[in-house]
């Protein structure tokens, strides 16, 4: 049985000085943005969690790794998502999952969902209130042509 490949995406805490991004391709190969904050690579294992798990081991100490995520979701539409805590964030980690009972992944996922759900309520708010300050100097069907207009217009296009 081959063992499959997985597309990684490395999210960076800082932008990588020259004499790392030369020296971190002869560990794995790796494509790396304009701004040399975030890196993609491809990794030989059973699963993604496994590859992952061994991107870190071998970029861990040579470069400054925040997060690993696949890039391509699951079956089940799902992306593996690796951060790096440090150590203090951990211990608060696991002494919630033991007050709770939970497992440290859980207290990480619902902390996840909560801020997700969060920034998007923050977001609906503000779009919200852009809507209702346009709102308070111009009509609805003017705004509504506006909004058509910037929504038909062909991207990179001159304004008319």
């Amino acid at each position: 049985m081959t063992m499959p490949h997985h597309v990684l995406e490395i999210l960076l805490t800082r932008v990588l000085a020259p004499g790392e991004l030369r020296d971190a391709p002869r560990v794995l190969p790796l494509a790396t943005n304009h701004a040399t904050t975030r890196l993609m690579t491809s990794v030989r294992a059973e699963t993604p969690g496994h590859a992952g798990h061994r991107l870190r081991q071998h970029l861990a100490t040579r470069l400054p790794v925040d997060v690993i995520t696949t890039h391509y979701p699951d079956v089940g539409g799902q992306v593996l998502l690796s951060l790096a805590f440090p150590p203090a964030v951990h211990a608060t980690i696991r002494q919630a999952a033991q007050e709770t009972r939970q497992r440290p992944e859980l207290i990480v996922k619902l902390a996840l969902y909560r801020a997700l759900a969060q920034h998007a309520s923050d977001e609906d708010d503000r779009l919200d209130r852009a809507v209702q300050q346009l709102l308070a100097g111009i009509t609805a069907a003017h705004l509504l042509a506006a909004v058509g207009h910037a929504l038909t217009r062909t991207p990179g296009a001159a304004p008319a």
